[in-house]
């Protein structure tokens, strides 16, 4: 089955009407916001009155402190909720990533030590354990060569074997 195209007249007709029923639904929620801001500000805040006497205004700020110090113990639950939800949150990140076998595995540092040092770090410093590696290991004994030995001024050698004479000398240096 072939697929009708589209005409670019009905593809911006479509677009204007969703733009068109996006910004009604955008001006209805900026409404909306300021509603329940203002039954909220009314149902938490009584309307302020002026009091005359000293009496009344140091109740007055006595019961403000009493709002404010309510709010903030509020927030400070809030707050501790949203940052278990966001550890929470984090921690299951990590379960997923884990499932899914993309783990990156961190760059180590490279550290130098010694086998009896790992020993003391796996074991704990009460252990004395001494893992002397090199005590196992077998004794290579180095042969000395004996060419070493005769090797003499190099341009005396040079000059002997120099021309048809010197390859000879070569060749009769070699099989002596």
């Amino acid at each position: 089955m072939s697929e009708k195209k589209m005409t670019s007249s009905r593809r911006h007709h479509l677009k204007s009407l969703v733009l068109s029923i996006t910004k009604g639904l955008l001006e209805k929620e900026v409404v909306d916001t300021a509603a329940a801001k203002e039954a909220y500000m009314s149902e938490n805040c009584a309307p302020l009155s002026m009091p005359s006497s000293t009496q009344d205004l140091q109740e007055l700020c006595k019961k403000l402190h009493q709002q404010i110090d309510k709010v903030d113990e509020e927030r400070y639950d809030l707050e501790s909720k949203v940052g278990k939800a966001a550890k929470e949150i984090e921690d299951l990140k990590i379960k997923v990533v884990d499932l899914q076998g993309k783990f990156k595995k961190p760059a180590l540092k490279k550290v130098r030590l010694s086998a009896d040092q790992m020993l003391q770090a796996l074991l704990g410093s009460k252990h004395k354990v001494s893992l002397d590696l090199r005590a196992n290991l077998k004794q290579v004994k180095k042969e000395v060569k004996e060419e070493a030995a005769d090797v003499g001024d190099w341009r005396k050698n040079i000059e002997d074997k120099a021309g048809m004479g010197g390859r000879k000398k070569m060749f009769e240096g070699d099989t002596a």
